[in-house]
């Protein structure tokens, strides 16, 4: 039985907390133990528990090989406090879990989580002006327009037109878009961007949408320094000058430029203590709990790495300006920690990547039920985040453009042609592709013929027009297009 990589949806967390736990009851091997003179039938040690799950996890793709033994021990922690297991008298729930030789074994109950019945959100109805009323004061009569430059597609579309005036048309006025409407127009089409490249149906299940502030979004996507970090408007939300001092301190070391360098030995561990403190004691993650389901939702895409870096891009740029803010100081300053040989050892026994991930991880990515794979899931989208932190913590230009184009053609004023189904101002898009030299002759010879050849025919056809006009209006498609004749 393998553990198969669970994508991204709804409960990400609860299916694999349950696909944990029936994978480790299939492969926990059960034998006879003894303790204390007496014999115990189908049971296991504690260290052979966590030789055994640490294997597992490390050996799938859901979590990887970068989870710790310690990570191992603490989610057997939480299968004893949730019943996954027992001690062998039966004990369970308030009983301490240790990497010993202390007897253990599976309950007769099945340990599986139901799958939560989350309220139905409902989906948020964005209301945009209605841009076919006319602006107040602007008068929209007809104005008559002597001629337009048509393609051939246009031709066809318009095909009661011969030779003479063009139809009628009026002008649509629109009317202009306030700070809210821009502001709505971006949280629309960045949450259906999101739900796209996570490939769900809905994000009513991994998402309270109301909960999303439009204003968070556009701030982040424009209140940004050179170096792409958020610039906040309320002052006071900034990081203390101090901790922000500590963290330029380790992240240019050993070049200091706010602190003169002490001499002591162990200054650094010392200014690596006071941040982690500090990021400790907050009473939310970063990510934020009402994000938490989504980011997890967004591991499930780290084997197509272009879509997660997108998905994450877009995920983040939802967060508080200051959140945002925060995060991108402190993952930047992970990832120059990890990768400074010039930085002496911050510990003895724990790689300076690996301590990175364990300090920081529960303080940018943790939900308020601490019973599911916090620890595990935060580990794997922390790691990520340090390896791709410039992209991801970048601002996505493709959805910044596309937006700033939906804005710009709503706020245009356009000609409407009676009979035409589209907008002159508007032709659909044209896109290139190359083709080859016999297909280039081929459309160089018929490409402007077939819709001049039809033009002729509603001509002929025409029983409006005398016989002599014809002749006329003949004459004067033959002397323009000589390479009909």
């Amino acid at each position: 039985m393998e553990l198969r990589l669970v994508g991204p949806g709804p409960y990400r967390a609860t299916r694999l907390w349950n696909e944990i736990i029936e994978l480790f009851r299939a492969g926990m091997p059960l034998r006879k133990h003894r303790c204390r003179f007496k014999s115990y039938e189908r049971c296991f040690k504690a260290s052979e528990a966590v030789d055994c799950l640490h294997e597992l996890l490390g050996s799938n793709q859901n979590f990887g090989p970068e989870v710790t033994r310690n990570q191992t021990v603490k989610l057997l922690k939480k299968f004893l406090k949730n019943h996954v297991i027992e001690d062998i008298k039966g004990r369970w729930g308030n009983e301490d879990f240790q990497d010993d030789g202390h007897l253990y074994r599976f309950p007769p109950s099945s340990p599986l989580k139901p799958y939560p019945k989350k309220p139905s959100c409902g989906k948020e109805v964005i209301k945009f002006p209605d841009w076919n009323e006319p602006k107040a004061g602007t008068s929209q009569e007809y104005i008559p327009v002597k001629s337009v430059t048509m393609n051939s597609e246009m031709w066809y579309k318009r095909h009661s037109i011969a030779i003479g005036e063009v139809p009628a048309c009026k002008l649509v006025f629109r009317r202009e878009l306030t700070q809210t409407n821009i502001e709505e127009i971006w949280k629309s089409m960045t949450l259906s961007r999101l739900q796209k490249v996570l490939g769900l149906d809905s994000l009513d299940e991994v998402l309270d949408t109301k909960l999303v502030n439009s204003k968070h979004i556009v701030q982040n996507a424009y209140n940004v320094n050179k170096q792409g970090i958020v610039t906040l408007e309320d002052k006071s939300k900034e990081l203390p000058h101090w901790i922000l001092s500590a963290m330029k301190c380790l992240a240019n070391w050993p070049s200091c430029s706010d602190l003169k360098q002490p001499t002591y030995s162990g200054f650094e561990r010392d200014v690596f203590k006071t941040i982690v403190d500090y990021f400790g004691q907050m009473k939310e993650p970063l990510l934020t709990f009402h994000f938490f389901d989504v980011f997890v939702s967004v591991l499930g895409l780290l084997q197509k790495h272009s879509k997660a870096i997108e998905a994450l891009q877009i995920s983040c740029l939802l967060l508080p300006p200051e959140n945002r803010k925060r995060l991108q100081l402190l993952v930047r300053m992970m990832a120059r920690i990890s990768f400074n040989k010039d930085l002496p050892l911050l510990s003895e026994s724990v790689r300076t990547r690996t301590l990175m991930v364990q300090a920081f991880a529960r303080c940018i990515l943790c939900s308020k039920d601490e019973m599911d794979l916090d620890e595990l899931l935060a580990a794997k989208l922390v790691s990520f985040l340090m390896d791709n932190y410039q992209e991801i913590l970048s601002v996505p230009s493709a959805l910044k453009s596309s937006i700033e184009e939906h804005i710009i053609h709503l706020q245009r004023v356009q000609i409407k042609y009676a009979g035409a189904d589209t907008d002159a101002t508007f032709p659909p898009p044209l896109f290139c592709h190359q083709i080859s030299t016999d297909e280039f002759e081929y459309q160089k010879a018929n490409g402007s013929q077939e819709p001049l050849v039809a033009l002729l025919e509603e001509i002929a056809m025409n029983k409006e027009i005398s016989v002599k006009d014809k002749k006329k209006k003949l004459k004067q498609v033959n002397k323009n297009s000589s390479t009909v004749f």
